[in-house]
């Protein structure tokens, strides 16, 4: 092969990575705008600003604005899932199961007031966007389906996916309750108050089940 067939070969792999960069690289500068100035106030001049580009570029990556907050939420959905998945991979038993999930939620570096408010202003157009509607419909049957993980060790099934209801509940609430009142509740407070409730409900269930245990 000769040299000016190698240079054909690897550019397009080259420039395909440069793409992803580049691409990864708006996706990223978007939701900082996002958690700066909100889905009203963010725009295409404000995101290129915030990556170093002209709005020319971002359009030639992404075809609007609409698209360009589309991948915004992916990338921050992305982030948190590989922190879950991380504890995920640490645990054992049921019960650390359900502690990953609930801990990787709320991870320090993530249950920040500006990513609360940047994924309240995300959410906030789930009704009238079909694309970003669909994108929290696989979020949250990711969280269901790593919750129902531990808890299929720990209660029935009816059981286990009525106290996933309620944690995927309390955990939306309280990065809510963190976006629209920053210092409103601490990373420590809001794993308190979802492992407490899991574990209440944990606990209304056991005299049933020793019943029956008994009775057999």
């Amino acid at each position: 092969m000769s040299i000016c067939n190698r240079e054909q070969v690897d550019s397009p792999v080259k420039l395909s990575r440069i793409s992803d960069i580049r691409r990864r690289e708006l996706r990223q500068a978007a939701f900082a705008v996002l958690e700066r100035e909100g889905i009203a106030g963010a725009t295409l001049e404000k995101v290129a600003a915030q990556a170093g580009a002209s709005k020319g570029i971002v359009l030639h990556y992404f075809r609007n604005k609409q698209e360009l907050f589309e991948h915004a939420m992916r990338e921050a959905n992305a982030v948190l899932c590989h922190a879950v998945i991380a504890r995920l991979r640490r645990a054992r038993t049921p019960m650390e199961r359900l502690d990953a999930v609930i801990e990787g939620n709320f991870e320090e570096h993530l249950f920040l007031p500006p990513l609360c408010h940047a994924w309240l202003s995300l959410c906030a157009e789930v009704p009238r966007d079909d694309k970003l509607a669909r994108i929290q419909k696989v979020i949250h049957a990711r969280m269901r389906s790593n919750l129902l993980s531990g808890l299929r060790g720990l209660a029935s099934s009816v059981e286990a996916d009525d106290i996933a209801l309620g944690v995927t509940a309390l955990i939306d609430g309280l990065w809510l309750r963190l976006g629209l009142q920053p210092g409103s509740v601490s990373r420590e407070q809001a794993i308190r108050q979802v492992k407490e409730y899991v574990a209440g409900r944990l606990a209304m269930r056991r005299p049933a089940a020793v019943g029956l245990a008994s009775a057999g």
